[in-house]
Protein backbone atom coordinates (compact mmCIF):
# COMPACT_ATOMS: atom_id res chain seq x y z
CA UNK A 1 0.00 0.00 0.00
CA UNK A 2 1.07 3.57 -0.63
CA UNK A 3 2.95 5.25 2.19
CA UNK A 4 1.20 8.56 1.46
CA UNK A 5 0.63 10.53 4.66
CA UNK A 6 -2.84 12.07 4.79
CA UNK A 7 -4.31 15.17 6.38
CA UNK A 8 -8.09 15.59 6.48
CA UNK A 9 -9.49 19.05 7.29
CA UNK A 10 -13.22 19.44 7.93
CA UNK A 11 -15.03 16.75 9.92
CA UNK A 12 -18.66 17.50 9.19
CA UNK A 13 -21.30 14.97 8.17
CA UNK A 14 -19.32 14.10 5.02
CA UNK A 15 -15.73 14.70 6.07
CA UNK A 16 -15.86 12.59 9.22
CA UNK A 17 -16.85 9.30 7.53
CA UNK A 18 -14.38 9.89 4.69
CA UNK A 19 -11.53 10.50 7.12
CA UNK A 20 -12.53 7.35 8.98
CA UNK A 21 -12.44 5.28 5.80
CA UNK A 22 -8.94 6.52 4.97
CA UNK A 23 -7.82 5.62 8.48
CA UNK A 24 -9.40 2.17 8.19
CA UNK A 25 -7.64 1.70 4.84
CA UNK A 26 -4.32 1.97 6.68
CA UNK A 27 -3.24 5.49 5.82
CA UNK A 28 -1.60 7.57 8.57
CA UNK A 29 -4.14 10.36 9.05
CA UNK A 30 -3.88 13.72 10.78
CA UNK A 31 -7.16 15.59 11.17
CA UNK A 32 -8.23 19.13 11.91
CA UNK A 33 -11.65 20.59 12.57
CA UNK A 34 -12.81 24.01 13.72
CA UNK A 35 -14.48 22.24 16.65
CA UNK A 36 -11.83 19.69 17.75
CA UNK A 37 -14.29 17.59 19.77
CA UNK A 38 -15.54 16.14 16.47
CA UNK A 39 -12.15 14.45 16.05
CA UNK A 40 -12.40 12.42 19.26
CA UNK A 41 -13.64 9.20 17.66
CA UNK A 42 -10.94 9.34 14.98
CA UNK A 43 -8.22 9.99 17.55
CA UNK A 44 -9.42 6.94 19.48
CA UNK A 45 -9.06 4.94 16.26
CA UNK A 46 -5.47 6.11 15.72
CA UNK A 47 -5.62 9.50 14.00
CA UNK A 48 -3.61 12.48 15.18
CA UNK A 49 -5.49 15.74 15.82
CA UNK A 50 -3.74 19.00 14.90
CA UNK A 51 -4.42 22.38 16.43
CA UNK A 52 -4.29 24.37 13.17
CA UNK A 53 -4.59 23.71 9.44
CA UNK A 54 -0.89 24.51 9.05
CA UNK A 55 0.07 21.96 11.70
CA UNK A 56 -2.23 19.35 10.14
CA UNK A 57 -0.56 19.51 6.72
CA UNK A 58 3.07 20.05 7.69
CA UNK A 59 4.07 16.41 7.15
CA UNK A 60 1.28 15.39 4.76
CA UNK A 61 1.70 14.15 1.22
CA UNK A 62 -2.02 14.42 0.41
CA UNK A 63 -4.42 16.89 2.02
CA UNK A 64 -8.20 16.61 1.82
CA UNK A 65 -10.48 19.51 2.65
CA UNK A 66 -14.26 19.29 3.02
CA UNK A 67 -15.77 22.53 4.29
CA UNK A 68 -19.06 24.37 3.85
CA UNK A 69 -18.32 27.03 1.25
CA UNK A 70 -15.82 29.16 -0.65
CA UNK A 71 -15.15 31.46 2.29
CA UNK A 72 -14.40 28.59 4.67
CA UNK A 73 -12.06 26.98 2.14
CA UNK A 74 -10.21 30.23 1.54
CA UNK A 75 -9.85 30.79 5.28
CA UNK A 76 -8.27 27.41 6.01
CA UNK A 77 -6.14 27.61 2.85
CA UNK A 78 -4.95 31.21 2.81
CA UNK A 79 -5.68 32.61 6.26
CA UNK A 80 -3.45 32.86 9.29
CA UNK A 81 -2.16 29.34 10.01
CA UNK A 82 -3.59 28.33 6.63
CA UNK A 83 -2.56 25.14 4.92
CA UNK A 84 -1.03 26.55 1.72
CA UNK A 85 1.97 28.13 3.40
CA UNK A 86 2.74 24.91 5.29
CA UNK A 87 2.44 22.36 2.44
CA UNK A 88 5.49 20.28 1.62
CA UNK A 89 6.92 20.65 -1.92
CA UNK A 90 5.01 18.38 -4.27
CA UNK A 91 2.13 17.79 -1.86
CA UNK A 92 -1.45 17.56 -3.16
CA UNK A 93 -4.45 19.47 -1.88
CA UNK A 94 -7.68 17.70 -2.89
CA UNK A 95 -10.59 20.08 -2.36
CA UNK A 96 -13.83 18.12 -1.96
CA UNK A 97 -16.04 21.13 -1.20
CA UNK A 98 -18.77 22.42 -3.50
CA UNK A 99 -17.43 25.82 -4.55
CA UNK A 100 -17.38 28.18 -7.50
CA UNK A 101 -15.31 26.98 -10.47
CA UNK A 102 -13.68 30.43 -10.42
CA UNK A 103 -12.56 29.89 -6.83
CA UNK A 104 -11.05 26.53 -7.75
CA UNK A 105 -9.11 28.05 -10.63
CA UNK A 106 -7.80 30.89 -8.47
CA UNK A 107 -6.69 28.55 -5.69
CA UNK A 108 -5.05 26.23 -8.22
CA UNK A 109 -2.94 29.11 -9.53
CA UNK A 110 -1.85 30.04 -6.01
CA UNK A 111 -0.86 26.43 -5.33
CA UNK A 112 1.08 26.20 -8.58
CA UNK A 113 3.04 29.32 -7.65
CA UNK A 114 4.23 27.50 -4.51
CA UNK A 115 5.09 24.30 -6.43
CA UNK A 116 2.33 22.25 -4.84
CA UNK A 117 -0.75 20.69 -6.44
CA UNK A 118 -4.45 21.54 -6.26
CA UNK A 119 -7.00 18.98 -7.44
CA UNK A 120 -10.72 19.67 -7.39
CA UNK A 121 -12.47 16.53 -6.10
CA UNK A 122 -16.11 17.30 -5.24
CA UNK A 123 -18.40 14.38 -4.48
CA UNK A 124 -21.93 13.18 -5.13
CA UNK A 125 -23.57 11.23 -2.32
CA UNK A 126 -25.01 11.65 1.16
CA UNK A 127 -23.33 10.77 4.49
CA UNK A 128 -24.44 7.13 4.36
CA UNK A 129 -22.73 6.78 0.97
CA UNK A 130 -19.59 8.39 2.39
CA UNK A 131 -19.57 5.92 5.29
CA UNK A 132 -19.96 3.00 2.88
CA UNK A 133 -17.32 4.24 0.41
CA UNK A 134 -19.95 4.59 -2.31
CA UNK A 135 -19.47 8.20 -3.42
CA UNK A 136 -19.13 9.39 -6.99
CA UNK A 137 -16.06 11.63 -7.11
CA UNK A 138 -15.24 14.14 -9.86
CA UNK A 139 -11.58 15.05 -10.34
CA UNK A 140 -9.83 17.81 -12.26
CA UNK A 141 -6.27 19.04 -12.11
CA UNK A 142 -2.84 18.00 -13.34
CA UNK A 143 -2.60 14.41 -14.62
CA UNK A 144 0.36 13.74 -12.30
CA UNK A 145 -1.53 14.83 -9.20
CA UNK A 146 -4.68 12.98 -10.25
CA UNK A 147 -2.71 9.77 -10.76
CA UNK A 148 -1.28 9.99 -7.26
CA UNK A 149 -4.64 10.89 -5.75
CA UNK A 150 -6.74 8.19 -7.42
CA UNK A 151 -5.69 5.28 -5.13
CA UNK A 152 -6.58 7.30 -2.02
CA UNK A 153 -10.03 8.01 -3.45
CA UNK A 154 -10.59 4.28 -3.94
CA UNK A 155 -11.75 3.59 -0.34
CA UNK A 156 -14.17 6.53 -0.63
CA UNK A 157 -15.84 5.93 -3.97
CA UNK A 158 -17.72 3.62 -6.26
CA UNK A 159 -16.62 5.67 -9.28
CA UNK A 160 -14.14 8.42 -10.10
CA UNK A 161 -14.48 10.67 -13.14
CA UNK A 162 -11.48 12.49 -14.64
CA UNK A 163 -12.58 15.92 -15.96
CA UNK A 164 -9.14 16.88 -17.28
CA UNK A 165 -6.66 19.56 -16.32
CA UNK A 166 -8.97 22.57 -15.84
CA UNK A 167 -9.22 22.81 -12.03
CA UNK A 168 -12.69 24.36 -12.31
CA UNK A 169 -14.18 21.59 -14.46
CA UNK A 170 -15.01 19.21 -11.61
CA UNK A 171 -16.86 21.97 -9.80
CA UNK A 172 -18.82 22.82 -12.95
CA UNK A 173 -19.99 19.20 -13.07
CA UNK A 174 -20.80 19.23 -9.35
CA UNK A 175 -22.92 22.38 -9.67
CA UNK A 176 -24.62 20.96 -12.76
CA UNK A 177 -25.57 17.83 -10.84
CA UNK A 178 -26.78 19.73 -7.78
CA UNK A 179 -28.94 21.96 -9.96
CA UNK A 180 -30.51 18.86 -11.51
CA UNK A 181 -31.12 17.32 -8.08
CA UNK A 182 -32.69 20.53 -6.75
CA UNK A 183 -34.87 20.73 -9.86
CA UNK A 184 -35.97 17.12 -9.36
CA UNK A 185 -36.84 17.84 -5.72
CA UNK A 186 -39.01 20.80 -6.75
CA UNK A 187 -40.62 18.73 -9.50
CA UNK A 188 -41.46 15.87 -7.14
CA UNK A 189 -42.77 18.22 -4.47
CA UNK A 190 -45.11 19.90 -6.96
CA UNK A 191 -46.16 16.63 -8.58
CA UNK A 192 -46.98 14.84 -5.33
CA UNK A 193 -48.97 17.83 -4.04
CA UNK A 194 -50.84 17.86 -7.35
CA UNK A 195 -51.61 14.17 -6.97
CA UNK A 196 -52.57 14.49 -3.31
CA UNK A 197 -55.02 17.32 -3.94
CA UNK A 198 -56.62 15.16 -6.59
CA UNK A 199 -57.05 12.07 -4.42
CA UNK A 200 -53.79 10.11 -4.69
CA UNK A 201 -51.52 9.02 -1.85
CA UNK A 202 -48.06 10.65 -2.03
CA UNK A 203 -46.25 7.61 -0.61
CA UNK A 204 -47.86 5.38 -3.23
CA UNK A 205 -46.92 7.82 -6.01
CA UNK A 206 -43.31 7.95 -4.81
CA UNK A 207 -43.12 4.15 -4.82
CA UNK A 208 -44.81 3.87 -8.22
CA UNK A 209 -42.68 6.43 -10.04
CA UNK A 210 -39.49 5.39 -8.26
CA UNK A 211 -40.02 1.84 -9.50
CA UNK A 212 -41.14 2.62 -13.06
CA UNK A 213 -40.62 5.81 -15.06
CA UNK A 214 -38.05 7.33 -12.70
CA UNK A 215 -36.23 4.28 -11.34
CA UNK A 216 -33.09 6.02 -10.15
CA UNK A 217 -31.66 6.91 -6.73
CA UNK A 218 -32.66 10.60 -6.79
CA UNK A 219 -36.34 9.91 -7.44
CA UNK A 220 -36.42 6.83 -5.22
CA UNK A 221 -34.68 8.28 -2.16
CA UNK A 222 -35.66 11.93 -2.29
CA UNK A 223 -39.15 11.04 -3.46
CA UNK A 224 -39.62 8.91 -0.36
CA UNK A 225 -38.36 11.69 1.92
CA UNK A 226 -40.80 14.15 0.34
CA UNK A 227 -43.79 11.81 0.43
CA UNK A 228 -43.13 10.82 4.05
CA UNK A 229 -42.18 14.32 5.23
CA UNK A 230 -38.83 12.97 6.45
CA UNK A 231 -36.81 16.16 6.70
CA UNK A 232 -34.86 15.64 9.94
CA UNK A 233 -32.17 14.70 10.63
CA UNK A 234 -30.87 16.20 7.40
CA UNK A 235 -28.65 14.27 5.02
CA UNK A 236 -27.89 17.55 3.29
CA UNK A 237 -28.86 20.75 5.06
CA UNK A 238 -31.17 23.10 3.22
CA UNK A 239 -28.86 26.05 3.97
CA UNK A 240 -26.15 24.29 1.96
CA UNK A 241 -28.61 23.55 -0.84
CA UNK A 242 -29.42 27.24 -0.95
CA UNK A 243 -25.71 28.03 -1.15
CA UNK A 244 -25.30 25.64 -4.06
CA UNK A 245 -28.16 27.05 -6.16
CA UNK A 246 -26.68 30.50 -5.55
CA UNK A 247 -23.31 29.24 -6.84
CA UNK A 248 -25.06 27.95 -9.96
CA UNK A 249 -26.71 31.36 -10.40
CA UNK A 250 -23.40 33.20 -10.02
CA UNK A 251 -21.64 30.92 -12.50
CA UNK A 252 -24.56 31.16 -14.95
CA UNK A 253 -24.38 34.97 -14.83
CA UNK A 254 -20.63 34.91 -15.41
CA UNK A 255 -21.00 32.62 -18.43
CA UNK A 256 -24.17 34.24 -19.87
CA UNK A 257 -26.39 31.17 -19.47
CA UNK A 258 -30.12 31.92 -19.03
CA UNK A 259 -31.66 29.41 -16.59
CA UNK A 260 -35.29 30.42 -15.96
CA UNK A 261 -36.13 27.50 -13.67
CA UNK A 262 -33.11 28.33 -11.51
CA UNK A 263 -34.88 31.51 -10.37
CA UNK A 264 -37.68 29.38 -8.91
CA UNK A 265 -35.15 27.34 -6.94
CA UNK A 266 -33.26 30.38 -5.66
CA UNK A 267 -36.51 31.90 -4.38
CA UNK A 268 -37.78 28.61 -2.95
CA UNK A 269 -34.64 28.00 -0.88
CA UNK A 270 -34.44 31.63 0.24
CA UNK A 271 -38.03 31.47 1.50
CA UNK A 272 -37.44 28.26 3.47
CA UNK A 273 -34.28 29.65 5.11
CA UNK A 274 -36.16 32.86 5.96
CA UNK A 275 -38.77 30.71 7.75
CA UNK A 276 -36.09 29.09 9.91
CA UNK A 277 -35.74 25.88 7.93
CA UNK A 278 -32.04 26.04 7.10
CA UNK A 279 -31.13 23.06 9.27
CA UNK A 280 -33.74 20.71 7.78
CA UNK A 281 -33.00 18.50 4.78
CA UNK A 282 -33.06 20.32 1.45
CA UNK A 283 -36.10 18.28 0.40
CA UNK A 284 -38.07 20.30 2.98
CA UNK A 285 -38.86 22.90 0.32
CA UNK A 286 -41.80 20.52 -0.17
CA UNK A 287 -43.34 22.08 2.95
CA UNK A 288 -43.80 25.40 1.15
CA UNK A 289 -45.11 23.70 -1.99
CA UNK A 290 -47.78 21.99 0.13
CA UNK A 291 -48.61 25.18 2.02
CA UNK A 292 -49.03 27.16 -1.22
CA UNK A 293 -51.54 24.54 -2.36
CA UNK A 294 -53.56 24.79 0.83
CA UNK A 295 -52.22 21.62 2.43
CA UNK A 296 -50.53 21.42 5.81
CA UNK A 297 -46.96 22.64 5.34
Amino acid sequence: MSAERVAYLGLGSMGLPMARRLLEAGYPVTVWNRHPDKAAALVSAGAHCAATPAEAVAAADVIFTMVADDAALETITLGEQGLLGAMRPGAIHASMSTILPATARRLAALHQAREVHYVAAPVFGRPDAAAAGRLWICRSGSPEAQARLAPLLGPLSQRQEDLGEDPGAANVLKLTGNFMIAAAIETMAEAYVFGEKNGLDPAWMAEFFGGTLFACPIYQNYGRFIAEGRFSPPGFRLALGRKDVQLVAETARASDVPMPFLATLVNRYAARVAKGGGDLDWTSIALDVAYDAGLDG
